[in-house]
């Protein structure tokens, strides 16, 4: 546990429980899945986006200027996207 375990023990470790409260590793597991399924989220909205400015630059429809916006705003989106894990109840 992380208010017991040895220093090399929780530098080692994927999850340090810092309660002593083994009840909280099915909180960490559910954490682990939503967060999993907000990077697959982000990873889809990323590729679909790309390929639609793809598909536009090719047909001469979008500018170098307008990839470079869509690629920022992938990434604003992602992010935000991810902060959502934060207003989690678990």
């Amino acid at each position: 546990m992380g208010g017991l375990g040895s220093d090399a023990t929780i530098e080692t470790a994927d999850i340090v429980i810092q309660n002593d409260q083994p009840t909280k590793i099915f909180t960490a597991i559910n954490i682990g899945r939503k967060t999993k399924q907000i990077v697959y989220q982000n990873i889809g909205l990323a590729f679909a986006v790309k390929a639609i400015v793809l598909v536009l630059g090719a047909g001469g429809l979008a500018t170098m200027w307008e990839a470079v916006f869509a690629d920022v705003g992938v990434a604003l989106l992602a992010i935000l996207n991810a902060v959502r894990i934060q207003r989690m109840k678990f």
